[in-house]
């Protein structure tokens, strides 16, 4: 089955550096690195290939301050989630 992540991340610089399961929660690995960026929301939509549906859908964000952690909610079959 395709999982949709629709999330808003509010300064540029992100890549998506993959997905993994966290037991029967589905997490989407992001990474921001570096010391400026653009003050401007980036959207970003990442589809993936997974083999059971989840039960609940996480963002994970890395960045040189740590990891943050966003959970997603379900909308007509797309998860959203957003930086805070």
């Amino acid at each position: 089955m395709k999982v949709t992540l629709e999330v808003t991340f509010r300064m540029g610089g992100v890549d998506f550096r993959g997905h993994r399961w966290d037991g029967d929660t589905l997490v989407f690995e992001f990474e921001r690195r570096g010391d400026a960026y653009i003050q401007v929301l980036s959207d970003r939509k990442v589809e993936v290939e997974v083999e059971k549906r989840p039960k609940k859908v996480v963002v994970e964000l890395h960045t040189k301050e740590g990891t943050k952690t966003y959970e997603a909610f379900e909308r007509d079959g797309v998860y959203m989630a957003a930086e805070l």
